[in-house]
C-alpha cells in the first residue's frame, strides 16, 4: 500500500466535502484515482482534461507508457447499480476523442504509429483499466 494513501484520502474527503453528489465532483474525483492508478502501473502523466484549442472534445488524461502514447478516457460512476461506466463510451464518443488525439499528435509532433486509447472504469473503489478500449486511429486519407 502506497504510504501516502491515507493522505490522499484526506484530501479528497476535504476537497470534494460541499458537492460531493454532483456529476462533476464525482467524475473529477475519478480522474484523481485513475491519474494515481496509471502512475502507479508506470505511466506518465502528461495531460489532464485536454482540449484543443479549436474546441471539439477533451482527452480526460494523456500519457506515456514506455514508447507509446496513450489517450485514456475515465468513465465513473457512484455505483454500478444502473449501467457499468464503461458503457458510456459510445461511437460519437469515440469519434470525438480521436478527433482530438489527432490534434494533440500534430501539435506534439508524436508517432502515430505508436498510440493507442485506454479506458478506466471507476465504480466506488473499484477500479478497472481496459487497454486499447477502441481501435487506434484510422489513416487519414488525403
Amino acid at each position: 500500500m502506497n504510504p501516502l494513501a491515507p493522505l490522499y484520502k484526506l484530501a479528497d474527503n476535504l476537497r470534494y466535502r460541499k458537492l460531493r453528489n454532483t456529476s462533476r465532483q464525482t467524475g473529477q474525483h475519478g480522474e484523481d484515482i485513475a491519474h494515481r492508478h496509471l502512475r502507479r502501473l508506470g505511466f506518465t502523466v502528461v495531460a489532464r482534461n485536454w482540449r484543443p484549442p479549436q474546441g471539439g472534445g477533451e482527452i480526460d488524461i494523456i500519457a506515456w507508457e514506455g514508447d507509446w502514447l496513450v489517450f485514456v478516457e475515465v468513465k465513473t460512476r457512484a455505483s454500478a447499480e444502473v449501467s457499468v461506466p464503461e458503457r458510456a463510451i459510445n461511437p460519437d464518443k469515440i469519434d470525438a476523442l480521436r478527433r482530438a488525439a489527432r490534434d494533440y499528435i500534430r501539435r506534439s509532433s508524436a508517432d502515430e504509429g505508436h498510440v493507442r486509447f485506454d479506458a478506466v472504469s471507476v465504480t466506488g473503489a473499484t477500479v478497472e483499466h481496459f487497454r486499447e478500449a477502441f481501435p487506434p486511429l484510422p489513416p487519414v486519407s488525403d
